[in-house]
């Protein structure tokens, strides 16, 4: 059942990524799109679901004008490490 709910997950990020309307922004003679299409608690959701481990912390980053989601997790054996959650794609570092 848990893949089928990761599955899931993974195909409505998918739609809801290719769904949201590019809108730009102009500022001082450059066009922005908007860098965040995955929010931080549909991140920890997906991160918690994949890697099977509790989202024990969370941080908000600026890489290079992208927004990143790093994120510390815990498993019921102890193993803490990070994973990093690209804000825009879904994408886990």
């Amino acid at each position: 059942m848990k893949r089928r709910q990761a599955a899931f997950l993974i195909a409505w990020l998918v739609a809801a990524v290719a769904a949201a309307p590019v809108a730009g922004t102009h500022v001082a003679g450059r066009t922005t799109t908007p860098s965040v299409s995955v929010s931080l608690d549909q991140a920890v959701h997906m991160v918690e679901e994949r890697y099977h481990a509790r989202v024990v912390k969370t941080q908000t980053q600026t890489d290079d004008g992208r927004t990143v989601y790093v994120m510390r997790l815990l498993n019921d054996s102890g193993k803490v490490w990070t994973v990093r959650v690209d804000a825009a794609s879904g994408y886990v570092q």
